[in-house]
């Protein structure tokens, strides 16, 4: 079921399943920053990646002697959240471990998403709880798709990424779905970086973030724009689909990544994983403004 929040200002539409952002607006010019989930080119809006990013080789990870199955970017985003705050301009959800979900991940946890209305964007906060007493293993990340072009009557190669801060990020490469280590170069953010499709032809765009980072989708032809910030995610990816030319470009905050061709297979070495202490609780956050 959706569920509506909203300020003077702008107004987003939050789904149960998944817990996923749906739409985003100003009032002022009901321009919809969110990409619609037209399934003719991807039939998502904004899933939330848990408790892996991106894919695993062979589908298989193994933790404590025994072999599991994941899809990619984990069960979370098909399963349905339960409500559990909303005020009118903020709106909080949570997901918990069951018997089903350990015969594909064997840790408990609580993992709750959090959306607050505030100026002109949102915050999406990320937070996950481990009630165990031993430690967990996960990754957790956003994948919020953008509509590009925002404008009627502009081009998708109208607009540019603007990076803050402008400079190089190391760049990692995808190869049938996994990271390819051996590919790993220096990217060129130290610059905005046109938009056209063929940036996705080798899959998603993916750089290592430190500190406090934004990335700005807009065009010298209009006054609107969409800008991520985060300042926890230790990776960033970029995406639309290719070869097809899709009408959206995803800006996704991440604290993990695919399997490496080279990975052990072992959820404990897996690249970016993140460990958390028995009673402990892993936050992260980032923000969407909108103009």
């Amino acid at each position: 079921m959706p569920v509506t929040i909203e300020t003077d200002h702008l107004k987003a539409v939050i789904n149960e399943k998944g817990a996923e952002l749906a739409s985003l607006k100003r009032k002022d010019n009901e321009i919809e920053y969110i990409w619609q989930a037209d399934p003719a080119y991807w039939k998502r809006h904004a899933p939330v990646l848990f408790p892996i990013v991106g894919a695993l080789k062979n589908g298989t990870y193994t933790y404590n002697g025994r072999t599991y199955q994941l899809p990619q970017h984990g069960f979370a985003r098909d399963m349905d959240f339960e409500l559990l705050e909303q005020k009118a301009d903020a709106v909080s959800f949570r997901l918990q471990s069951n018997t089903k979900i350990k015969e594909m991940y064997p840790f408990d946890f609580e993992l709750i998403i959090g959306y607050a209305l505030g100026g002109d964007g949102l915050t999406v906060d990320y937070q996950v709880k481990n009630p165990a007493s031993e430690e967990m293993y996960f990754s957790i990340g956003g994948h919020p798709a953008f509509n590009v072009p925002i404008d009627d009557g502009l081009d998708f190669t109208d607009y540019y990424l603007d990076p803050s801060p402008m400079k190089s990020r190391i760049n990692l490469s995808l190869k049938e779905g996994l990271i390819d280590l051996d590919q790993r170069t220096l990217g060129q953010t130290n610059t905005t970086i046109a938009l056209n499709h063929e940036l996705f032809k080798n899959d998603a765009l993916i750089y290592e973030t430190k500190g406090l980072n934004s990335f700005t989708i807009c065009s010298d032809k209009s006054p609107h724009l969409v800008s991520v910030s985060f300042k926890n995610f230790p990776y960033v990816g970029f995406w639309s689909t290719y070869p097809q030319e899709s009408p959206f470009v995803c800006i996704e905050p991440w604290a993990g990544l695919a399997d490496t061709f080279d990975t052990s297979g072992e959820l404990s070495e897996k690249l970016g994983i993140q460990k958390l202490a028995a009673n402990d609780i892993f936050h992260a956050k980032y923000a969407i403004v909108v103009k």
